[in-house]
């Protein structure tokens, strides 16, 4: 029997959510910021751009000097100096004078507006324009993306490519972040062996969990590293003690079910705090979550399409919350293409592959079946209080992508 009632989802959710832990923070490297989460507001030590800065490559001129120009009625201007970016001109511009001026460089004094070489000729210092521009024109004014002082991103914002640009722009070279979580996996099961392409000894199945719960971790911002212990109680207990003296987060695959082999709730249940062990959840009831040494651990199935939906539906919102990133399911609505039974008092988390307008449950979705998950893109969700779909009703689907970190 289960160490506890079966728990609802929202429950089992909730009890997480109760327990969360929160990482402490680092400074490190703009260069090494991307994918990861502030932890604290970035200010700006600069206008952004600094100056008026050209948009273009052209010339700097006095706009109310261009109006009228056209290809029919050309204007005569003089070329007094030449701007690359990176310098800039110590000359004032006066009336029918133009500077070279490249894209980026500084707006001289006395000009308002930049006109783009394609309007032009030259002969020497001799330039023809035969096109018109308004004061304002193709300069980039100070301070247009950031003024200095103003805070420009928020704490717990997560660091795109995007994020990397603006925070560099407004001075920073070290940027304080939330610490990627540490987190042990530990498999569990006496019948697994490493992967090989030889013949394997009967009894015995290749230990897939280990690869795929790695994997899963990593896609959720953390660090993951993995060891295994035999089905023994006291095996599992210095395992997990252990890792609870050295890591952040524990995840265990295997030894959940209710056979006297099953042992790891009962090690929970001896040296910490059991929050629930059984949700009424398809795939994945036996999953749990204790306290050890004030350490979150999950329990994990060791079927593998199991684990890796007990992983999606518990542990990634742990691991995100952790490093400062809100974590939400982003459920979008599909027209089903097949009937989908279901029954009160369960969620199910159905492999299926969906389109911009359908979504079809994968046949062959035992728990044992990886083959499932890879032909799936997404999960219809079939809430605990519903028995079902028909064909045609709309429901609820997760993509997978919109899990990863």
């Amino acid at each position: 029997m289960f160490l506890s009632k079966l728990e609802s989802l929202k429950k089992a959710i909730k009890l997480v959510d109760d327990n969360q832990k929160y990482t402490e923070t680092e400074e490190i490297p703009i260069a090494e910021a991307h994918k990861r989460v502030l932890a604290e507001d970035i200010m700006a030590f600069h206008d952004s751009p600094p100056f008026d800065k050209s948009a273009m490559d052209g010339f700097a001129v006095i706009a109310e000097n261009t109006f009228g120009a056209s290809q029919s009625a050309p204007k005569e201007f003089k070329i007094i100096d030449s701007i690359g970016a990176g310098d800039f001109s110590s000359r004032t511009i006066g009336d029918n004078e133009a500077i070279v001026i490249a894209t980026g460089a500084p707006i001289p004094d006395g000009a308002n507006a930049v006109l783009m070489k394609e309007y032009t000729t030259t002969d020497d210092d001799d330039l023809t324009i035969y096109s018109q521009v308004t004061p304002g024109e193709n300069i980039s004014p100070k301070s247009e993306d950031i003024e200095k002082g103003q805070k420009v991103l928020d704490k717990n914002t997560f660091i795109r490519y995007q994020e990397m640009g603006l925070i560099a722009s407004a001075g920073y070279d070290t940027v304080k972040v939330f610490k990627k979580p540490r987190v042990k996996i530990i498999i569990t099961g006496n019948e697994l062996v490493e992967p090989t392409k030889e013949e394997i000894d009967k009894a015995k199945i290749i230990n897939s969990n280990k690869f795929t719960i790695k994997a899963m971790v990593e896609d959720s911002g953390a660090i993951a590293e993995i060891t295994h212990a035999g089905d023994t109680f006291e095996e599992v207990k210095e395992t997990i003690l252990k890792s609870s003296e050295e890591y952040d987060v524990i995840i265990t695959t295997g030894g959940t079910a209710i056979s006297k082999w099953d042992v790891v709730l009962d090690v929970v249940d001896d040296i910490g705090d059991i929050l629930f062990h059984g949700v009424a959840v398809r795939p994945g009831k036996p999953v749990g979550a204790g306290i050890v040494n004030e350490k979150m651990i999950f329990t994990l199935s060791g079927q593998p399409v199991a684990s890796m939906s007990q992983f999606d539906m518990l542990v990634r919102k742990y691991l995100f919350k952790m490093q400062g990133r809100s974590f939400d399911f982003h459920v979008q609505k599909r027209t089903s293409e097949l009937k989908i039974p279901s029954q009160l008092g369960r969620t199910d988390f159905i492999r299926a592959v969906a389109d911009d307008e359908h979504a079809k449950h994968v046949l062959n979705r035992g728990s044992g079946i990886i083959r499932s998950m890879v032909e799936a893109n997404s999960y219809i969700i079939i809430d605990e209080n519903d028995e079902g779909y028909q064909k045609n009703d709309i429901v609820n689907v997760i993509f997978f992508d919109s899990l990863l970190w």
